[in-house]
């Protein structure tokens, strides 16, 4: 993406999440912030429940690392011409605020392609820009997780109630992967053709492609995928299921075809003989005495310890995975071999803070970024870029067109 410029006028984490990873990629990502507060993300003091350092605020550098940031206010005709000199540059517009205040305040795609007839104009929302709630704003909390049915799915039917998303910004940055997907193929699209496009993702439709193979057997059979209870493992595949470890871990097995699994697995597993049960022995079998096989291999996971069978099992042919919290993952030897945490310098000048990765790769090479910028930080060099003069840069703060 290097010599692409996207002008984003966003918050939160959504579209900024696009933003981000086009970053990652390459671009100069110009993020235009309220002179005053900035994106109104940098006030959260709380995630999920844990107290936040504005200074190393993971809601600001997970989707804005790499990015310029520049303080206008929108709202004035000052602060939109400065708006509109930066659109002249800029190949993408990048924006996730409502119609009304997308119209209100001339950055609505009419504005903006008047002053720039061949940008990509990308849009994010809750619901979509189509139909009677295009108006309306939304979260991943609400358009993403509770809306959608995902939320639905993933509560287990007998606890009698409704699990919360848990992982905050969830559906956002699955979602601004989707937008820094179809703005590429956009990019393409007027390399190839001379055409732009206008891009609109919503957090629901995003939730539904998630979703998307259970949302066809639901419109398939009326009937909906749900979650299990922990002890409920009605699977026909023993080899399909979680299993206890003796100090509380789960080990889960993923073996969805056994053809050609199931002596290395049972011998994986300390049970070798069965290999040689008939009940076991072959695939029809192992399905018909399912409930038999849960039994046995629950008996022999739960008598070791969770990092016993972490080990042991990395050189079984099956699938199967520790079941591992998000905290664990940071010292995952596989995720740290592919580069998955990156380092960048902290804005309080502490110790490097590490960020997630984008899940794209290029040529196996660790990505190199930088730290979310802090609100404004970057006014004057982009206008000066634009060979805008001192005086016109004083005038304009004067106004409080900039910060």
């Amino acid at each position: 993406m290097q010599g692409v410029r996207v002008l984003e006028v966003a918050q939160f984490t959504f579209v900024p999440a696009a933003g981000a990873i086009l970053a990652d990629w390459g671009a100069d990502v110009i993020k235009v912030e309220h002179p005053v507060r900035g994106d109104t993300q940098r006030g959260f003091i709380n995630m999920g429940g844990f107290q936040l350092d504005p200074n190393r605020h993971p809601l600001i550098e997970h989707p804005n690392r790499g990015k310029r940031s520049v303080g206008i206010d929108v709202s004035t005709p000052g602060g939109q011409e400065v708006l509109y000199e930066i659109a002249k540059t800029a190949d993408v517009f990048l924006t996730n605020y409502l119609p009304a205040q997308r119209q209100k305040n001339k950055f609505d795609v009419e504005h903006i392609r008047a002053v720039n007839p061949n940008i990509i104009y990308a849009r994010g929302s809750a619901y979509g820009d189509k139909g009677s709630e295009r108006d309306t704003g939304g979260f991943d909390g609400t358009a993403f997780w509770t809306r959608s049915g995902v939320g639905h799915a993933l509560t287990p039917e007998a606890i009698n109630g409704a699990l919360s998303q848990g992982i905050p910004a969830f559906g956002d940055s699955i979602g601004g992967m989707n937008i820094a997907g179809g703005i590429s193929a956009a990019l393409f699209h007027r390399e190839r053709t001379g055409e732009t496009a206008e891009i609109d993702v919503s957090l629901l439709s995003t939730a539904w492609w998630a979703a998307g193979a259970s949302v066809t057997q639901g419109m398939e059979t009326g009937e909906t995928m749900r979650s299990l209870m922990p002890d409920d493992v009605t699977s026909v595949n023993p080899f399909m299921a979680n299993y206890r470890t003796s100090d509380g871990g789960t080990i889960n097995l993923c073996i969805v075809s056994p053809t050609g699994y199931i002596r290395d697995a049972f011998e994986h597993l300390g049970l070798p003989e069965l290999a040689d049960d008939p009940r076991f022995s072959d695939v029809l079998p192992l399905i018909e005495n399912a409930t038999e096989g849960v039994e046995l291999i629950a008996k022999a996971i739960g008598s070791k310890p969770f990092e016993y069978w972490r080990q042991h099992l990395k050189t079984m042919k099956g699938q199967w995975a520790p079941f591992q919290s998000l905290v664990d993952l940071n010292t995952d030897e596989q995720a740290i071999a592919n580069d998955m945490v990156v380092e960048v310098e902290a804005a309080d000048g502490g110790q490097p803070f590490r960020v997630v990765r984008g899940p794209v790769q290029f040529n196996h090479e660790p990505l190199e970024t930088t730290r979310a910028p802090q609100a404004s930080e970057h006014t004057e060099i982009v206008l000066m870029e634009l060979g805008m003069d001192w005086d016109r840069i004083e005038e304009l703060k004067d106004s409080g067109a900039i910060a």
